[in-house]
């Protein structure tokens, strides 16, 4: 099982990474958020990052130039789309970077007719990005898993309900503030919660 350590935005957040080894990485570009970096601290992070570990951008409603710039520069592997883009807006961007690309959704969207939108990834979570908030998982049931969708599940997942969440089968696991504590990435956290999706069959 795949999983996605977001919100990254210091130093010591980088040398957990490094120690816990998740797939992705988040670096949040949203400036609402209070976990938000600017691309020249994403850069120097990025710089500190262990190669294993992919880069991921997210964005609301950001210029797709922006984007493309910060793919083309190396200090993201993929982009993370938040802000109800379209497909006019995505077709934009693929047509101007080559990154693969998450767009997110709320978990109403999990049903049997699944759009992608052109994006390559999906991730559900409660509709209020970065709160923390979990929903309903059975919704996935209606046909997201079921249908081959690769998606990314967040929202609320920790280290007491992530083997809950990746009975689901989505392509990855993406925790925020269940591996945080006090408002910032817990070392301790990170690495248990990386064990525990390594270890799932």
């Amino acid at each position: 099982m795949k999983i996605k350590i977001c919100g990254l935005f210091r130093e010591e957040d980088i040398e957990y990474a490094n120690q816990a080894l998740p797939d992705y990485a988040g670096f949040v570009f949203a400036p609402r958020s209070r976990r938000f970096i600017d691309p020249e601290k994403a850069a120097r992070l990025r710089e500190k990052l262990d190669r294993r570990i992919i880069p991921v951008g997210v964005f609301v409603r950001e210029k797709p130039e922006e984007i493309a710039a910060l793919y083309r520069n190396g200090i993201i592997g993929m982009a993370q789309l938040h802000g109800g883009e379209d497909g006019e807006y995505i077709a934009r961007l693929k047509e101007i970077c080559g990154a693969p690309l998450i767009l997110a959704r709320s978990a109403e969207g999990a049903g049997d007719s699944m759009d992608m939108g052109g994006a390559d990834y999906i991730l559900f979570d409660s509709g209020a990005g970065g709160s923390g908030q979990s929903f309903d998982w059975r919704l996935l049931a209606r046909g997201a898993g079921l249908s081959g969708c690769p998606f990314f599940l967040a929202g609320g997942i920790d280290i007491r309900n992530i083997e809950k969440a990746m009975s689901y089968r989505p392509y990855a696991i993406d925790i925020s503030s269940g591996a945080e504590s006090g408002g910032v990435k817990d070392r301790e956290k990170m690495i248990a919660l990386v064990e525990k999706a390594r270890a799932y069959i």
